[in-house]
């Protein structure tokens, strides 16, 4: 039996919520397969998972799931189009070479994709800047400089502009807070890319 829904990460109990049962879904950075666990166990879901992680990739397959090593930036040029009804990337756009190609192929394989990421607006973020005079660290970013997978960053506006460079429609926007937990204001609020720390999004093809 999977673990229940609020044990989940935050954002990723908001993408379980979105996604519809019977639904083909691939997990891109899917870590040790939580998400996929439970969408195949609550949702009936048809689900993959690729991870850069061996280590992840070894802890999923050894929970029964369909888990390869794969890499964002090289590997999803492999997959058909529209081969899922969901693709996700959850935490790892700012740590890819080259978010725009990668967005760009998970609209390719998905009818709709689902990205949560770290908002490098969110006042806590400046603040630090600002008053340290040094990278910040926070429960979003937790890592330092010299330490973090974190190449891209980028604020909600960014990836708004991003969305509409490449031709995606953003369907929802959820602003979520540091321990990811929804803001009573959505990401696309004037508010979002200050007081948010994280944000999430479900685009689909224009």
């Amino acid at each position: 039996m999977t673990q229940p829904l609020e044990k989940l990460r935050g954002d990723l109990q908001m993408i379980a919520e979105m996604i519809e049962p019977n639904s083909r879904v691939l997990d891109i950075g899917c870590g040790e397969g939580e998400l996929l666990a439970w969408l195949g166990d609550r949702k009936n879901v048809d689900g993959r998972g690729i991870e850069l992680s061996m280590d992840g990739v070894r802890a999923g397959v050894g929970n029964g799931l369909s888990v390869i090593q794969g890499d964002a930036d090289t590997d999803l040029d492999n997959y058909p189009a529209e081969a899922f009804d969901y693709v996700v990337l959850s935490q790892t756009l700012q740590a890819t070479r080259n978010p725009r190609s990668v967005l760009k192929n998970m609209a390719r394989i998905g009818k709709r994709i689902i990205i949560s990421f770290p908002n490098f607006g969110y006042y806590g973020v400046r603040l630090r800047l600002l008053v340290n005079g040094r990278m910040p660290v926070t429960r979003s970013l937790p890592d330092s400089w010299y330490e973090t997978a974190n190449i891209h960053h980028c604020t909600i506006y960014d990836f708004e502009d991003l969305c509409a460079e490449t031709g995606l429609k953003i369907e929802r926007g959820v602003a979520l807070d540091n321990k990811g937990r929804p803001l009573p204001f959505g990401a696309r609020s004037a508010l979002a890319n200050l007081f948010a720390a994280q944000a999430l999004f479900m685009l689909s093809k224009t």
